[in-house]
């Protein structure tokens, strides 16, 4: 836990929280049927709905990536009855659906204005095909007409490499991260990026002055420990984080060292953090493998937080956790448990375009 390079570069922008006010939420169509083998049936309508909650809170633009899918994305809203004004599809071609991943992320101008940021994308160095994932950044910024910048590294080796999920604001220059993703031996982004060259990029292009370094992530995160899955903030000085009293679970060592790291931290105003603990549900396995279910994957957008529900007893728990956190949102539960096989859920599909902010 280390602060980060603080300066003009810092200054020059900031990153608003998610729960600041959003011009837009962009998510993509699914059709790639490998991310979810034999369950992608259900697929589509789980986005339906999520895009009918979202559509009635604020604008949700949706890339479709052919005829077929566009076909597809049109007879869902339809059905599921979204009001056509409120959603606007996109041709856009698209590897996979994770627009936390491989979409901008948007930051503040000094004078209030939005500037994205479109980082490199490899697909978490899983995937030989995401040559298509890797230009949504520009097709978003293109569409938008909102300034882009491509961040490079500062050895001259080429574009930092990042993901949106692995990046967590309160939007006064706190961010949350974890070493898992960016300095273990898993480390496949930015090869020779140290703790000091991250905190230098993050104050640079994100405007954060305090970075506080997380552990591992959780059990079945195949992203190398996004941190959207164990930690996030919900106001500014309070983080809510996935803890698993279990000692029997993976999980439990990874929380309790970040429950550990939280105590007595404090943000970039030098305040301390407050800590609210979000249950695990029950472990959720498919064909042997143990998926990344965990509460903390929810989005915050105008007027409604939806959060991943898995069938279990601590839905109930994380519901009204996260609705005693927002009190001025509805919080909408959206059942998650064949979503997760695709090893992503709710913050992982969506991105929040950010609206201008007063200079």
């Amino acid at each position: 836990m280390t602060a980060a390079t603080t300066g003009a570069a810092a200054a020059a922008v900031r990153w608003p929280a998610e729960w600041e006010r959003h011009d837009a939420t962009w998510i993509a169509w699914p059709h790639h049927e490998p991310d979810w083998p034999g369950k992608f049936g259900p697929i589509p309508w789980v986005y339906a709905e999520i895009a009918r909650v979202l559509a009635a809170h604020e604008p949700v633009h949706i890339l479709v990536h052919d005829d077929a899918t566009e076909a597809e994305a049109r007879h869902g809203l339809a059905m599921h009855e979204v009001p056509e004004g409120r959603v606007h599809l996109h041709r856009c071609p698209t590897d996979r659906v994770w627009l936390r991943d491989s979409g901008p992320t948007g930051v503040h101008r000094v004078d209030g204005s939005v500037e994205w940021r479109h980082w490199g994308f490899n697909a978490w160095a899983k995937y030989d095909n995401h040559a298509a994932d890797a230009r949504i950044g520009g097709f978003v910024a293109a569409h938008t007409g909102i300034p882009v910048t491509q961040p490079e590294r500062h050895d001259g080796r080429g574009r930092v490499v990042l993901e949106g999920g692995g990046i967590e604001t309160d939007g006064r220059g706190t961010m949350l991260v974890t070493e898992e993703w960016l300095l273990s031996d898993v480390q496949v982004r930015n090869p020779g990026f140290t703790r000091a060259d991250y905190e230098r990029l993050f104050a640079e292009q994100l405007g954060i002055t305090k970075t506080i370094w997380l552990g591992e992530g959780c059990v079945g995160d195949d992203t190398h420990g996004h941190v959207d899955d164990i930690a996030r903030f919900v106001a500014p000085g309070v983080v809510v984080l996935a803890h698993e009293p279990d000692p029997a679970d993976e999980n439990h060592a990874r929380s309790a060292d970040n429950v550990r790291r939280l105590q007595g931290a404090t943000d970039a105003t030098g305040a301390p953090l407050r800590t609210i603990l979000l249950p695990y549900p029950r472990p959720v396995v498919m064909d042997g493998t143990r998926l990344p279910a965990s509460y903390a994957n929810f989005y915050i957008a105008n007027g409604v937080v939806i959060v991943p529900t898995f069938n279990d007893a601590n839905d109930r728990i994380a519901l009204h956790t996260l609705a005693e956190c927002f009190p001025d949102r509805q919080v909408v539960g959206i059942h998650a448990v064949d979503l997760v096989w695709g090893l992503g859920t709710l913050h992982c599909l969506t991105q929040q375009q950010p609206a201008a902010a007063a200079s």
